[in-house]
């Protein structure tokens, strides 16, 4: 049972195509809440950072069942900083949703219903969130299920996250994700860059970007 009528702060609720993870292409209804304690340089999410409207957790599930889709994606800002996140995402499960959880890494992801799948965005330097890192969570993730995700904004970046899937062997247990900062690091030179260093990644664009433009909002 469910006791009370949990409220989230909720910035945009919307069905697009889904543009990142290995679930990319698929039709996805996007759950964005507002709020980060993070501020990465390259955020292309700034204006979820404040404002947003407050909804309770079932308002929230009423939204997402006008839409006929199965996949649904919570994210933010940083969704896992709203207490009441949980809750959404236990109900979402509930619903037999295929539930994806983009959370920025800095906040730990004990209370996440494990039914859902994590697509972890470990912080690199250039992001200026390296301290950020809750590198315990790493040993929490779904081995099989959850994703792995370094956004990338120079060769450094890059040269780090290598290190970082190398030493931690992260690769043989998730799908670990390459995806370069629109401006900073041309495609083309990341899928150089792992092509020569055999690396055990998936290179990761930004499908949705490419398809309704970088600045484009609810798509």
């Amino acid at each position: 049972m469910y006791h009370r009528a949990d409220v989230l702060r909720v910035t945009e609720i919307f069905h697009s195509i889904q543009g990142e993870s290995t679930r990319a292409g698929l039709p996805c209804v996007f759950v964005r809440l507002t709020g980060c304690p993070m501020r990465c340089v390259w955020c292309d999410t700034e204006y979820a950072f404040e404002g947003g409207r407050s909804l309770d957790v079932d308002a929230v599930l009423d939204q997402v069942r006008r839409f006929p889709c199965d996949l649904v994606e919570v994210t933010g800002g940083e969704p896992l900083a709203q207490k009441d996140c949980a809750l959404l995402i236990t109900r979402l499960c509930d619903l037999g949703r295929t539930v994806l959880v983009e959370t920025g890494g800095g906040v730990p992801i004990d209370a996440v219903d494990p039914r859902a799948v994590l697509i972890y965005d470990v912080k690199c330097p250039d992001s200026g969130e390296l301290a950020a890192n809750v590198w315990a969570n790493l040993d929490r993730l779904k081995a099989g299920i959850d994703e792995i995700k370094f956004v990338l904004a120079s060769r450094r970046d890059y040269e780090w996250a290598l290190q970082i899937v190398r030493e931690r062997g992260l690769a043989a247990r998730h799908t670990v994700l390459f995806s370069p900062v629109v401006h900073a690091v041309a495609p083309r030179d990341l899928a150089a860059w792992i092509l020569d260093d055999a690396t055990p990644v998936r290179l990761q664009l930004q499908l949705h970007k490419i398809v309704w433009g970088a600045d484009a909002r609810g798509v």
